[in-house]
C-alpha cells in the first residue's frame, strides 16, 4: 500500500504500509516474547483434522447432515485464520527526499506500526491529510521521526 503526497511546503513524501508477518519486537514486549515458533499451531491443526476425520468415519450411514450445519461449522473453523490474517501488524513509513540534500531540506523518514489492514489504511490516510496540512505526520500519531 503505497501513496504518495505533496506537503503544505510542496515537497513529495511517500507514504508506505508494509505487511509484518511476525510481530515486531519491542522494548516494551520483551518479556512476553517467547514464541514457539509453528509447532503448536501445527499441532492443533492436525488434532483438528484428526478429530473431524473420527467425527465423519464414525456417523451412522442413516444420518442426513444438513447443509447449513456444515456452513456455520465451516465458517466456525475459517473464522479465526481470517481474524489472524486482518489482525497482522503493519510498519507504516513516511519519507521525503532522494537521500540527498533537497533545496535545503534534509531527508525525513517516520515510521511507526498498526496491527490491522483497516487500522493502516485509515493511519495512511490520517497521516496524507497532516501532510497536507502541517508539512509533516502529526507528533500524536503512531509515526516517529528516524534519524
Amino acid at each position: 500500500m503505497t501513496r504518495q503526497v505533496r506537503d503544505a511546503n510542496g515537497r513529495l513524501w511517500t507514504l508506505d504500509g508494509q505487511l509484518e508477518w511476525r510481530t515486531p519486537a519491542t522494548e516494551d514486549d520483551f518479556e512476553h516474547d517467547v514464541a514457539a515458533g509453528i509447532a503448536p499451531g501445527v499441532i492443533m491443526i492436525v488434532l483438528i483434522v484428526t478429530l473431524g476425520v473420527v467425527l465423519v468415519s464414525w456417523m451412522p450411514a442413516d444420518v442426513v447432515v444438513p447443509g447449513w450445519l456444515i456452513l456455520i461449522l465451516l465458517l466456525v473453523f475459517l473464522f479465526f485464520p481470517a481474524r489472524w490474517a486482518l489482525r497482522r501488524p503493519w510498519t507504516l513509513t513516511a519519507e521525503t527526499g532522494d537521500g540527498e540534500e533537497e533545496d535545503g531540506e534534509p531527508v525525513e523518514r517516520w515510521v511507526g506500526t498498526v496491527r490491522g489492514y483497516f487500522a493502516a489504511r485509515g493511519e495512511i490516510a490520517k497521516i496524507a491529510k497532516d501532510l497536507q496540512q502541517d508539512a509533516q505526520p502529526s507528533w500524536e500519531g503512531v509515526l516517529k521521526p528516524i534519524e
